[in-house]
């Protein structure tokens, strides 16, 4: 049984990745945004999967002491945290010229910074206990570009940057580090980059779906959520010890074009 700390995982990826740890029987730390009684709802709903126990920790993913507190708390809680995935996120589409700068800041704050702050504060409990599995949800964004997305793109190509980094800090201490870097998943994030992305390029939704989101996946199939979660359950394992500073494509073929 290992303890699993997972930004932005009351919706979406970080929720379908969080509800298979928890079936696996891992302790998990369940941070994010939203109602007090949904997210003690869906606590309580991972709690009966496995045999681990489900926390919830409010953590603001912009404030640095928060996310220190959010690693000591489950360090008393359970002993140790065993495996950090640093995937809160948010999305803002604009030109360069019009890109709001607070938006700038945000995404690069949510998207990369809380990364480190969150490796950060892991990484000594991990190299004490000779063991870490840190899994990034970076985007295959990470790997290329497309145009209105400039500070996600920027955000995620810097947490490649940030995970080969600590992979190798970390390889002589058993902690691995690895990004999962998805194309799109049927999310509520993408279906508000759908609707941004319509306005941005005066198009339709529709247009936008089978024009510009699946012609980007050879496939022409979205991604899903539970494909996610199970590499990150593989690179927690020891078949994958081995695994570490890689950016892991799962993107329909995207970024092999």
């Amino acid at each position: 049984m290992k303890t699993v700390i997972i930004s932005g995982s009351t919706s979406g990826i970080g929720l379908g990745i969080a509800e298979s740890f928890a079936l696996a029987g891992h302790n998990v730390v369940l941070n994010g945004l939203g109602k007090s009684e949904e997210i003690e709802a869906t606590r309580a709903r991972l709690a009966a999967l496995g045999a681990g126990e489900v926390i919830f920790h409010g953590a603001n993913m912009l404030e640095p002491e928060e996310i220190a507190d959010l690693v000591a708390s489950t360090e008393k809680a359970f002993g140790s945290v065993d495996v950090i995935v640093p995937n809160a996120g948010i999305q803002h589409v604009e030109k360069i010229e019009d890109f709001p700068v607070a938006k700038w800041d945000a995404i690069i704050g949510i998207n990369l910074s809380s990364a480190f702050h969150l490796i950060r504060a892991a990484m000594p409990g991990m190299k004490k206990n000779g063991f870490g599995r840190i899994i990034a949800i970076a985007s295959a964004h990470g790997l290329v570009a497309s145009p209105y997305k400039s500070a996600y793109v920027a955000a995620k190509h810097g947490v490649l940057g940030l995970i080969k980094t600590v992979a190798l800090e970390g390889a002589e201490f058993g902690i691995t580090a690895n990004a999962i870097c998805p194309g799109y998943v049927e999310t509520p994030l993408v279906s508000g980059q759908i609707a941004d992305t319509a306005k941005a390029r005066n198009m339709s939704e529709e247009e936008v779906i089978n024009e510009v989101i699946l012609k980007a996946q050879p496939t022409k199939q979205f991604v899903q959520v539970g494909q996610i979660a199970a590499l990150a359950n593989y690179l927690v394992s020891d078949q994958a010890a081995q695994i570490t500073g890689a950016a892991l494509p799962m993107d329909g073929g995207w970024t092999a074009q």
